[in-house]
């Protein structure tokens, strides 16, 4: 992709009334990637708006020092009665009057990544989507598009063959369940898709606070999350963290900031072999 992407994003999801507080601390702190979504069920968009207007306005950062990215969600992922978009209209418009929602709600005129936030009950629905999303890059309106929740390698695979603009991101939940999506993972690096991972803290506790994490972790003076998150940095993948938390919002960032923080090839074999082990269990069950 030819849009600068942070390489740890802010989460804004389920932050309801606190979003505007949260996001602006976030950026203060120095994110500066925010992930949100026109999703009212799960997301404020308009707070992130909110709070990127209060720290442009400080002079703390401009527009084009954030990469904002937020989704297109299908009726079936929105609240009946807060779909902020016509359901009834075609995918086309749906994606299309989403989108003019978006702008509004963050008070801005282009967005860095647009992803389409699952893909649609037909896959001819998910192309029609992704054809509108194309239009929105062509038209310099988006930086890059993506999609999110797709868990199936055939539906990313078709997306990309039928594209005329393949996926930049894939952003997916990042657990045993879908076997830490190792075969969409492989796909993703052998086509230029960066991995963006959710979830991947409270979805590992097993990971999280195994023997090999802990070890790292009192080894390198670091917390067990810091180790996980450069585990994942270092192989390419870009996480979102959501806490609302101000001392882990700096720990976190020190993951991506502190040159000196590096995991030893050790580490890195026991977290994958911690993986493959939570595959081979997950597959057994």
């Amino acid at each position: 992709a030819s849009v600068r992407m942070p390489r740890m994003i802010y989460g804004t999801a389920w932050k309801s009334e606190q979003t505007a507080e949260l996001v602006e601390k976030a950026i203060e702190t120095g994110f500066r990637g925010i992930d949100t979504a026109c999703q009212p069920r799960h997301y404020r968009e308009e707070l992130v708006g909110e709070a990127l207007q209060r720290v442009i306005s400080k002079g703390l950062v401009e527009r084009k020092d954030i990469f904002l990215q937020t989704k297109f969600t299908p009726p079936p992922g929105q609240d009946p009665a807060s779909i902020p978009y016509n359901p009834r209209a075609s995918v086309t418009a749906q994606v299309l009057e989403s989108f003019n929602v978006s702008l509004r709600n963050l008070g801005t005129n282009y967005i860095d990544s647009l992803v389409l936030h699952s893909p649609l009950n037909t896959f001819e629905k998910t192309a029609q989507a992704w054809k509108t999303m194309e239009d929105l890059q062509l038209q310099g309106k988006v930086g890059q598009i993506g999609i999110s929740n797709c868990y199936d390698l055939s539906t990313l695979q078709n997306l990309c063959k039928d594209a005329r603009i393949k996926p930049a991101i894939l952003q997916n939940r990042f657990y045993a369940d879908t076997l830490y999506d190792t075969n969409l993972r492989k796909f993703c690096d052998e086509n230029n898709i960066i991995y963006q991972s959710f979830w991947t803290l409270t979805a590992n506790p097993g990971l999280l606070y195994s023997p090999q994490v802990r070890d790292a972790a009192s080894r390198l003076d670091k917390t067990e999350a810091q180790i996980l998150f450069k585990y994942l940095s270092m192989k390419g993948i870009v996480p979102l963290t959501g806490t609302k938390d101000l001392t882990h919002m700096q720990q976190d960032l020190e993951v991506i900031s502190d040159q000196n923080f590096n995991l030893q090839e050790e580490d890195v074999s026991a977290i994958d072999d911690l993986i493959f082990e939570a595959c081979k269990n997950a597959r057994d069950e």
